[in-house]
């Protein structure tokens, strides 16, 4: 373990530790109890109970904490007696409360609906970001989503009043920043139904995103399991000026470790460096920690922070925040699993992509390394906004430049979007003179929603298939994620639009005047924060009454957007036998490749339809091919839900024919005998991006039984087990050159499943040969019941 003394403790306060903090923070507590958040004001920050349960575990650990273990073991659900060892064992955590986007709140709150629990258990907000399209401007786009959703705003909309969850309504902003405004402060934990929930880590929180089946523990009142993170350290040194942002320390980070290089670990961000970056600055770092596979990232509490409270009118959670600093920062001398240090002062600007975040070039670099790839220099479309730069800062930020622009009589050479990340960032900067700037120089202001960055965007200036590059202020360039077209190059950057070209370094070159004039952009540069305080602009949130017991939550059988969910079938007790490998999938393999969104968001709540988008995105390795796989029963090619569909139907026509008696073994029979069930075969950080439970829904809704990987991401790993699913990777990685698309898989072992203990795969080919290959997991006991009970699902109700 790399270890390095920490001096952000010269944040805590004069009080000092142990037993006279304890006293006059008591003191203070008995003074007024400090609300958790304006809209719960029965419910209460508890710094007292994150101060117990530190105390019992330092003294048990005998060491220092990081902050991310204060904050993670001060959740712990049985402090005294939890197993705590880094990268290894399962904690069980009691977070203090759960928010979800519409488009994963829609199966969150089937599931939880399905549970049959009256009222959730912790504060939880539902928030209208996804489902809105960008097409032509903010109120036009809003207008018409409400149109087109209603059916789904009105389903979230009830089921949060009946079970208690707060509902943002469309129009409200993105998720992430409205958290960041309202809900998040340094010390809390928060689940989120989005991978994207670190964002909170600005503001000292840890917000882990998850899929909705384990936001269901949290609002049944369950413990929620993590597996204990390791703790990666980011030393920051220097500060940032000029041309560099918060965006590019994220972006040389995501180049350091790579697209999984984060995974099993939270990521800590410490160092005299830290103090020069704003506090919406470090939300957009954590946010970013999703694309290294990170479980979340996480700053300590400091003055920008305080001063991000109290803008945001929770002067009294910053006041509770000083009381108890020493708690929401590192104790000297902690010890972090990897260290990776970043001078600030020597950071230069940086583009990622495409289609991969991971993928950083320098901007002095980018256009050389663009004309050697082939890569289409025309900047078509520059887009500003969504999770990760959408706040005040960034808006003035893009204002400023916009502005130099338009004083010398330029516009924009591409098209350009801006997102606002909320109601309130959009009625700030409408007042405050951005929004007329910017529609100035040629943009075009969408609404406070997700829009682009999740593929709701209905793109008209070039064909599908049609070469071409666009640049963004977002998280992700997978392929094909924002405008469907997989041949759009997709770099993340904040500030090409004007000059329209990708060779352009604002840094050394000149943009030319109308009238021939040579000029260089100055620096961007925007207030941290308004200097006359945050427009609030409309009321968009929906109060829960005290008892919805009496409210009733419809959901039509015949719609095609909601669908009530059916318990899956349970384990029977032995092997699988002989799985039809489905596909053998070629190289990264996302969650958009497994689930994609875009124009598929409108169905997230309707399991049957959404499944007919399952792994349409992958490659086949037999082919080459994109949704195009062989069917084993009657040798014609088909596209992957098709195939699926077809070998389930197989099972189900068979087994109608008989007695209900008789129906579990001749389905058995019928499996063994044809291969009808199946399994999925991948290859590194398989399930990579979104935290979309979909991904693993629907593969179990169409037959699926196992995915067996050389490795997974986090959180679909984790979704796959909730779904009764095995998640299975291969000892050694080479035996992935093994499995052939026609083999057939057993796996051997099921009846001794227990943690630590490898399965077996028989793998039988079409000649006849079979091989034999050790497959590993990373069940505990608990998980391991939730495969034997179907589901994890199953196994709550079955614990009723």
């Amino acid at each position: 373990m790399a270890t390095y003394c920490l001096t952000v403790a010269r944040l805590q306060m004069a009080l000092g530790q142990g037993a006279r903090r304890l006293h006059v923070s008591a003191a203070f507590s008995a003074k007024a109890k400090v609300p958790m958040s304006r809209f719960e004001t029965t419910s209460y920050v508890n710094y007292e109970k994150l101060q117990s349960n530190i105390d019992i575990v330092r003294k048990r650990l005998n060491r220092p904490l990081t902050l991310s273990e204060k904050i993670v073991y001060g959740h712990l659900d049985d402090p005294h007696n939890q197993e705590i060892d880094r990268g290894r064992t399962y904690l069980r955590l009691r977070p203090d409360r759960v928010a979800m986007q519409d488009a994963t709140a829609q199966m969150a709150m089937l599931q939880f609906i399905s549970s049959g629990l009256p009222r959730v258990a912790v504060p939880s907000t539902i928030h209208c970001d996804h489902l809105i399209e960008a097409q032509i401007g903010g109120s036009e786009d809003l207008a018409r989503a409400k149109e087109v959703n209603q059916e789904v705003y009105n389903f979230l909309s009830s089921a949060g009043a009946k079970y208690g969850v707060g509902f943002w309504k469309p129009g409200s902003g993105i998720i992430h920043q409205i958290i960041l405004e309202n809900y998040a402060y340094p010390g809390v934990m928060l689940i989120g139904t989005d991978s994207h929930t670190p964002n909170g880590g600005g503001l000292g929180a840890i917000c882990i995103g998850v899929g909705g089946a384990d936001a269901v523990d949290v609002m049944a009142g369950i413990p929620w399991e993590l597996k204990c993170p390791n703790v990666i350290g980011v030393k920051l040194t220097g500060s940032l000026s000029g041309w560099t942002s918060p965006k590019d320390i994220i972006l040389k980070v995501a180049g350091i470790l790579t697209v999984k290089g984060g995974t099993g670990a939270i990521v800590e961000y410490t160092g005299p460096g830290v103090d020069s970056i704003s506090c919406t600055g470090m939300a957009t770092i954590c946010n970013m920690g999703a694309e290294i596979g990170a479980t979340t990232s996480v700053f300590p509490y400091n003055h920008r922070m305080r001063t991000y409270l109290e803008k945001t009118g929770r002067g009294d959670i910053a006041a509770l925040s000083d009381q108890y600093s020493d708690l929401l920062v590192p104790d000297q001398g902690c010890e972090y699993d990897q260290v990776i240090e970043l001078n600030l002062d020597e950071l230069k600007p940086h583009i990622n992509g495409p289609f991969t975040p991971d993928l950083a070039h320098p901007v002095s670099e980018i256009g050389a390394v663009a004309k050697k790839n082939d890569w289409p220099l025309e900047v078509k479309v520059g887009l500003i906004g969504s999770c990760t730069n959408s706040s005040y800062e960034d808006m003035g930020r893009a204002a400023s430049l916009a502005k130099q622009a338009l004083d010398k009589g330029l516009k924009c050479k591409a098209q350009f979007t801006v997102t606002p990340g909320s109601e309130q960032i959009r009625a700030t900067i409408e007042r405050d003179g951005y929004s007329k700037i910017l529609n100035d120089v040629g943009g075009v202001v969408l609404a406070n929603a997700c829009g682009p960055c999740i593929g709701q965007w209905d793109r008209r200036d070039v064909k599908k298939g049609e070469k071409n590059t666009i640049v963004t202020s977002f998280n992700r360039n997978f392929t094909a994620r924002n405008d469907a077209n997989p041949a759009t190059h997709a770099f993340i950057v904040t500030a090409m639009a004007i000059a329209g070209t990708l060779d352009f370094n604002p840094e050394t070159d000149y943009l030319t005047t109308p009238s021939g004039e040579k000029f260089k952009l100055d620096p961007p540069n925007g207030d941290e924060l308004p200097a006359r305080d945050f427009d609030p602009g409309q009321d968009t949130y929906q109060q829960p009454p005290a008892d919805g017991s009496s409210l009733r939550v419809d959901v039509n059988p015949q719609s095609n957007r909601l669908q009530l969910l059916d318990p899956f079938d349970k384990w029977q007790g032995g092997d699988l036998e002989e799985l039809q490998v489905l596909i053998k999938v070629k190289g990264k393999c996302t969650t958009d490749h497994i689930s994609a969104a875009g124009p598929w968001l409108k169905f997230r709540g309707h399991l049957d339809n959404i499944s007919n988008n399952m792994l349409i995105g992958a490659v086949n390795i037999e082919n080459d091919g994109v949704n195009s796989i062989k069917n084993q029963l009657t040798g014609e090619f088909g596209g992957v839900p098709d195939v699926a569909r077809h070998y389930k139907e197989k099972i189900r026509d068979a087994a109608h024919k008989m007695h209900p008696i008789e129906m579990q073994d001749t389905i058995k029979c019928i499996q063994k005998a044809n291969g009808l069930s199946w399994v999925v075969v991948g290859d590194d950080n398989y399930g990579e991006g979104s935290s979309r439970e979909h991904a693993a829904l629907e593969p179990r809704h169409l037959g699926g039984r196992a995915i067996i990987v050389k490795s997974f991401a986090r959180i679909h790993e984790t979704n796959l087990k909730k779904q009764g699913l095995l998640p299975l990777t291969f000892n050694d990685p080479a035996d992935y050159d093994k499995i052939r698309p026609d083999d057939k898989i057993s796996i051997k072992g099921l009846k001794g499943f227990t943690p630590g203990t490898p399965l077996t795969a028989v793998v039988k080919h079409s000649d006849g040969s079979k091989d034999s290959l050790q497959l590993n997991h990373t069940f505990n006991e608990t998980q391991i019941e939730w495969f034997q009970a179907g589901s994890a699902l199953n196994r709550m109700k079955a614990m009723q």
